[in-house]
């Protein structure tokens, strides 16, 4: 199989770019770093938020999100 090159000059490939991809790499580590040992807690804090009164307004945000992203 060939090696596939860009096609354009800012390294655009499919869905992403190089540029976004290392900063999300980046910002994942550093928030590892961060509050790798509170990752737990938080999460159990997510999914009490959800099924909580405010839980119907959090659908409502993710829907929201969602309505935006591209497919």
């Amino acid at each position: 199989m060939k090696d596939r090159k860009p096609t354009n000059a800012d390294g655009v490939q499919g869905e992403g770019d190089y540029e976004s991809a290392r900063t999300y790499r980046r910002d994942i580590g550093k928030f590892i770093q961060e509050k790798g040992a509170k990752i737990p807690d938080l999460a159990k804090q997510a999914e009490e938020a959800v099924e909580s009164a405010e839980g119907a307004e959090l659908e409502k945000a993710e829907e929201k999100g969602k309505s935006k992203a591209r497919h």
